[in-house]
């Protein structure tokens, strides 16, 4: 289909862009890479706005070092954090994630930035910044803020973020040596969406599991964070029993929509399969 007319604004900085957020109100949209929100502006869907959409300077772009984390531009695109040495040696899950997301078209346009602030369920860095206990930078008229990631997704589309703040940075501590991580994805065809999806990160000491962090993917309304089965595998090693628990508990938290990809019934189990697939391939890069 044919999006609506719509106005096209392109500010050049920062205070630009939230300016005319300010000024449109919610009749405006943020353009990142736009494979999430031209597809759906094509669909005529009555959730977004019909009238404008506007797009942040690329100069928002590229990541960076700090002593305690790694600061994520909103902009940086896919094909960015799988080419990063820094995230390679820091935070090796984003980078191996990354290659799992579409396909490299879609990956030397699509943004981290734009993948969590659209708020779509099927999105994989929503569960994956989750598990990695991401913390978001939005800037407003007010200035800025902080949003932990598991704190920012509210519903399917809907985010923490107001009509006229604009997500600048992602801010992710460095895993500690030694850490396991793991993100699973099942989907049907190469570029697809999750049919479900985890990301797991794990930390065991004298072979028992000390920390262990499970999000979803595509599960529900939002991304989940699997906190009652974490805490389930805190003191255990990773064998059938601990594996079998955490898969119930996954079930018990999941609320899927069905679609083409499956009922609920199939994506539930699909959900608690790819936890335990995650677990032990994180497991097995423990050391």
């Amino acid at each position: 289909m044919i999006p609506p007319a719509f106005a096209y604004h392109a500010p050049r900085t920062l205070p630009d862009a939230i300016r005319l957020l300010s000024e449109l109100g919610d009749d405006a949209k943020l353009l990142a890479g736009g494979h999430s929100l031209l597809p759906m502006m094509k669909l005529r869907s009555p959730a977004l706005p019909r009238s404008s959409t506007s797009t942040a300077s690329r100069n928002f772009a590229g990541y960076g070092k700090k002593p305690a984390l790694s600061a994520l531009g909103a902009m940086t695109t896919e094909n960015e954090l799988i080419a990063s040495e820094l995230l390679k040696e820091k935070v090796p899950l984003l980078p191996e994630a990354a290659q799992l997301i579409a396909d490299p078209q879609v990956r030397n346009r699509g943004t981290i930035g734009g993948d969590i602030a659209h708020g779509d369920p099927g999105n994989d860095h929503p569960a994956i910044s989750m598990a990695l206990e991401a913390v978001f930078v939005l800037q407003g008229p007010q200035g800025e803020r902080k949003v932990k990631a598991t704190e920012f997704f509210q519903d399917t589309y809907m985010t923490a973020l107001a009509e006229n703040e604009i997500l600048t940075a992602i801010l992710v501590p460095p895993m500690a040596a030694g850490t396991g991580y793991a993100y699973t994805k099942l989907k049907r065809k190469t570029g697809d969406w999750a049919t479900a999806g985890a990301a797991v990160i794990l930390n065991m000491s004298a072979g028992k599991v000390t920390q262990a962090p499970i999000a979803l993917t595509n599960v529900a309304p939002t991304a989940l964070r699997a906190s009652a089965a974490a805490a389930g595998l805190i003191g255990r090693p990773i064998d059938a029993a601990s594996l079998n628990d955490v898969a119930t508990a996954v079930r018990a938290i999941c609320d899927p929509a069905e679609d083409l990809r499956g009922d609920a019934e199939y994506k539930t189990a699909m959900a608690a399969e790819m936890v335990k697939r995650a677990i032990q391939k994180a497991a097995a890069r423990c050391h």
